[in-house]
């Protein structure tokens, strides 16, 4: 199962974060990688700064023939088209597209497979278990559940969106 995680927090050429994330994933098609299956779309809060604006976010369940490298390349691609540009770490954005998981593969990377901090973000956890409720932790083993459980609240603060 390759999974990959969305996010945005300002809006695109194409409007705002949740049309954004909506046409990334049409976009997707154009690259080779087919979507099986998305989750919902949750609201969380800005980090590391709360007052920035909140991000939406989602997991989605992809096929792809591309590798794990050329797949992180055209998520790249696409994240650009979409108006990303790259400034400091964890700073607002139009597009985030992070490859988190790729047939459990174990690699230091680049990319780092699994994601090293998926087991950390409760706006990856509870979606992806929207999407893939039995998916276990590569190199751990711990099941989706019992990751999402040992978040703090804050972590774990999510609100799915009606869209």
């Amino acid at each position: 199962m390759i999974l990959i995680a969305l996010g945005a927090n300002l809006p695109s050429p194409v409007g705002e974060p949740a049309e954004t994330l909506r046409a990334a994933l049409k976009a997707l098609a154009t690259h080779g990688v087919n979507v099986r299956a998305v989750s919902k779309f949750y609201a969380t809060p800005a980090w590391p700064d709360p007052n920035d604006p909140p991000f939406v976010n989602a997991v989605a369940h992809v096929e792809t023939a591309l590798s794990p490298t050329q797949l992180l390349a055209a998520l790249h691609n696409v994240e650009t088209a979409f108006g990303r540009r790259r400034s400091e770490r964890n700073a607002p954005r139009t597009l985030d597209l992070d490859l988190l998981d790729y047939d459990g593969r174990i690699e230091p990377g680049p990319p780092e497979l699994p994601h090293p901090r998926t087991t950390e973000r409760g706006f990856v956890l509870v979606p992806l278990s929207d999407i893939a409720p039995d998916w276990r932790h590569p190199i751990t083993g711990r099941d989706v559940q019992s990751l999402i459980a040992e978040l703090s609240q804050e972590q774990r603060t999510v609100r799915e969106l009606e869209c």
